[in-house]
């Protein structure tokens, strides 16, 4: 599956493109929405499901901007345009939460990210939704949790967020690599 057929999974769900409506217009500059907003998406319609926002607990809105304001003020923007539960995150201050080096870019950061199949997002720019995926886009589409690099020496976190958000009863088709004896 390319970035146009999940341009188009989104594209095809109202919930997917008003979200993405309300963040081109209310959002930070050069926000991107990511992880299950995205991942979810895709794994419902490869399982026949109608992709549906209602069930994420946030959606999390990323940007890289070291001089924006604060992110609480872009999270009350875009709630008072759709009462969603956005979470935005300045990817450009997030690296000390995790024990990085800086983020060089958006891109960079998503690339931090815990799975490969997470490490995506969309945005609306131009009338046309885009993907970014530092990690491409074979694991999101083959149904495959795996651990980013990033995340590959110490997959725990890998490891826990497939338990506590009950991915395998959701998409049984789910296969999970890179997780073995750790």
């Amino acid at each position: 599956m390319s970035a146009a057929q999940v341009a188009a999974i989104l594209a095809g769900s109202a919930q997917h493109a008003d979200a993405l409506q309300a963040a081109a217009l209310a959002g930070p500059a050069g926000g991107w929405i990511g992880a299950g907003f995205l991942r979810n998406a895709v794994w419902d319609a490869l399982s026949g499901r109608a992709p549906d926002i209602a069930a994420l607990a946030d959606l999390d809105l990323v940007h890289h901007d070291p001089s924006a304001p604060p992110d609480a003020c872009f999270e009350a923007a875009l709630r008072a345009a759709r009462a969603l539960p956005w979470s935005v995150v300045n990817q450009a201050r997030a690296h000390p939460w995790n024990g990085h080096a800086p983020y060089r870019d958006l891109a960079d950061a998503l690339a931090h990210w815990p799975e490969t199949a997470t490490a995506v997002a969309a945005r609306l720019a131009r009338g046309r939704i885009e993907i970014l995926a530092p990690h491409g886009l074979h694991d999101l589409m083959a149904m495959v949790v795996r651990p980013t690099p990033a995340h590959a020496a110490d997959p725990r976190a890998v490891r826990d967020r497939l338990a506590a958000k009950g991915w395998p009863a959701r998409w049984p088709r789910l296969r999970v690599i890179g997780l073995d004896g750790h």
